[in-house]
């Protein structure tokens, strides 16, 4: 096996980075050089992920031991003919930048959690998704660099690249023929996946964690961050920053420890937290807020996939929630109620609010149509841009007021943050 090569072991790598080298670590020799060789791997592995306390890095936070021996038990079933294992790197929020950032810089060794996990999980057929062409070539040229000794072959994929192609069902559907939408689940891809197979759906960092467990061990990993939220997480920092990008941080930090590497460009007015589904967190209140996924649902936010976009002091909140909100509308699969008539509703009144005129008419309207989409869509895409538009109502409660005479300057400004589409 590739992971098996005849280097020696490496030294654990104590503090930070360890998933994200500072300069890209793209070939074998070099990647085998910088890790050696796997210590863990089957039952063996599946048990040392589960004592790491590692969780999924695509946002949903689930336990990656319990997935992948959830996955390798169906597998072993009498009749089952082995699972299958796809790595997301598809990273459709467009406020995050870690996936890419991880698969340019270290591909080897998402490879590596790749191969270890579809041998944990019984697998015999793996698939790398991608959201972008230009990202596949160099992918499948580390790939051809392993000279297939790795146990399953791996297929990279590049869907189409909206919003909701990211989510696990929707790529399984899309694996199997069919658009990348989200499907209605039970059943859950681990348990009637690809194929019909258990599929194990692991985000790309996911592995690349699972890479290293394999090579250092659970105490290791968990030498890093907090008690309830062990290892490191990268995280995408962007809107009022001197330095926007992709950073690697312990889990726990408090947000301020996380926003000042960035550089912050003046005073803060407040943090978008989670990215595009996320909430808005004021600064003040903010700065001491773990950044975990414990911590910051505590505070009324999410970790989610690790995104914290900043609004500067005279930025307005209300116009960007608008431009995320209308963005979001623009997503939806078109197969559910909430995303063919609710988001374009909502983003319809929150552009009233934020570019015209908060009347009484249109906040009750959009009060009424926040509480009619949530929960009711086959994914979680119509609950997101609820909690954010609702987060943004609450925590700007003032600035809505001030718009009932019309825009303040700040919705007229520069957007603190890109939004696809947005003028």
């Amino acid at each position: 096996m590739t992971l098996e090569m005849e280097v020696p072991a490496a030294t654990a790598p104590a503090g930070l980075p360890r998933v994200l080298p500072p300069e890209p670590v793209q070939g074998l020799r070099e990647h085998g050089q910088r890790h050696g060789p796997a210590r863990f791997a089957g039952q063996e592995l599946i048990g040392e992920v589960e004592r790491s306390g590692l969780t999924g890095r695509g946002g949903a936070a689930f336990p990656a031991g319990r997935k992948l021996r959830s996955v390798a038990e169906r597998a072993g079933r009498p009749g089952c003919r082995g699972s299958v294992l796809v790595a997301n790197g598809m990273e459709s929020e467009p406020a995050s930048a870690k996936d890419a950032s991880l698969l340019a810089r270290a591909p080897h060794l998402v490879l590596d959690g790749i191969a270890l996990a579809a041998g944990a999980a019984g697998a015999s057929q793996a698939y790398l998704c991608v959201s972008r062409p230009d990202q596949a070539e160099p992918l499948l040229a580390s790939i051809r660099e392993r000279a297939g000794a790795d146990p399953v072959p791996v297929m990279v994929t590049v869907p189409p690249d909206r919003y909701v192609a990211s989510e696990e069902s929707a790529l399984v559907h899309y694996l199997n023929g069919g658009p990348a939408v989200p499907l209605f689940v039970p059943p859950r891809p681990f348990e009637r996946g690809v194929r019909g197979r258990p599929t194990l759906v692991a985000n790309v960092e996911t592995l690349a964690n699972v890479a290293l467990i394999a090579r250092y061990g659970a105490t290791w990993f968990r030498s890093l961050g907090a008690p309830g939220a062990p290892g490191t997480a990268l995280v995408t920092v962007n809107g009022a920053v001197r330095r926007p990008g992709v950073h690697e941080i312990e889990l726990g930090t408090p947000l301020r420890d996380v926003l000042e590497p960035a550089g912050l460009a003046g005073d803060v007015q407040a943090v978008l937290a989670g990215g595009f589904s996320g909430s808005w967190l004021a600064a003040r209140d903010a700065m001491d807020t773990p950044a975990s996924a414990a911590g910051l649902r505590a505070a009324g936010a999410s970790f989610g996939a690790g995104i914290f976009l900043v609004l500067p002091a005279g930025g307005c909140g209300l116009a960007e929630t608008a431009r995320v909100v209308r963005y979001l509308a623009g997503q939806g699969a078109g197969q559910c109620g909430p995303c063919l008539h609710g988001l374009p509703e909502i983003a319809a009144a929150l552009e009233q609010i934020a570019f015209r005129a908060a009347t009484s008419r249109v906040l009750r309207s959009v009060h009424q149509l926040l509480g009619l989409v949530e929960g009711r869509g086959a994914c979680h895409l119509p609950d997101g841009a609820a909690k954010l538009a609702a987060s943004a109502l609450w925590l700007f409660g003032d600035d809505v007021r001030r718009h009932q005479r019309g825009p303040c300057p700040g919705a007229r400004g520069r957007p603190a943050f890109a939004v696809p589409g947005a003028p």
